[in-house]
């Protein structure tokens, strides 16, 4: 019942309008009554983005889920990505609504309110992560607001495609940018350190043997 509601919203959205569409006309064209409406949708907005509260719970328990030991950027990109992957679920749907969202200012600003809730999940993550740190609360909303900015921006670009480019390749690139400003640095290998550095003083006109020997001489001792 829950997706012919759907189907029918955007049915008539597509055929009248948003706003010429009342959840009357919705309710009709699906055979249900208005109380099988709202049990499902608090508002006609809500059947425009079905989907975002399941998302926002799935991204909720994934970051719960998490270990002491993952690193917290990469954790966060990850999270983002079960967004991305709600939306490819279905392509032509979320092109549809994504073109419907640019026609609504009303539509707009719930949307708005949505990737707000989607921020504040990963803030309050990383505000854990990051809690006793010298400006930790700072540095936890700076990297969740670049994660949202980062993820719509290359999915806006996939759904201006019709969704026909890569969008999974597009939020890896636009998330590597992330992870790059603010992620840990990679560990060496195992078995590698630092490099060495050495520093021969040599009097001027030393013959060249003589600094070589003094060089082998300091990494023997090393």
């Amino acid at each position: 019942m829950r997706d012919a509601l759907v189907a029918a919203a955007f049915r008539l959205f597509l055929e009248r309008g948003y706003e010429q569409t009342t959840v009357d006309d919705i309710v009709a064209l699906a055979g249900v009554g208005r109380r099988s409406f709202f049990r499902y949708f608090p508002s006609k907005e809500d059947v425009v983005f079905p989907d975002h509260e399941r998302c926002l719970a799935d991204m909720t328990a994934f970051l719960a889920s998490g270990a002491d030991d993952d690193e917290p950027v990469r954790r966060v990109c990850d999270a983002a990505r079960l967004v991305l992957r709600m939306y490819a679920e279905n392509p032509a749907f979320s092109v549809q609504r994504y073109r419907l969202t640019k026609r609504v200012p009303g539509l707009r600003a719930y949307e708005l309110s949505v990737v707000w809730r989607y921020e504040r999940a990963l803030a309050e993550y990383l505000r854990g992560r990051f809690a006793g740190r010298r400006d930790g609360i700072l540095r936890a909303d700076v990297i969740a607001a670049a994660v949202v900015a980062a993820h719509n921006n290359a999915l806006r670009s996939w759904l201006r495609s019709d969704g026909r480019d890569d969008a999974e390749a597009a939020v890896d690139h636009a998330l590597g940018h992330v992870q790059a400003a603010f992620g840990a640095a990679p560990a060496p290998p195992a078995g590698e350190g630092p490099e060495d550095v050495v520093v021969v003083v040599a009097r001027r006109g030393a013959p060249l043997w003589r600094v070589v020997q003094e060089l082998e001489s300091v990494r023997g001792r090393g």
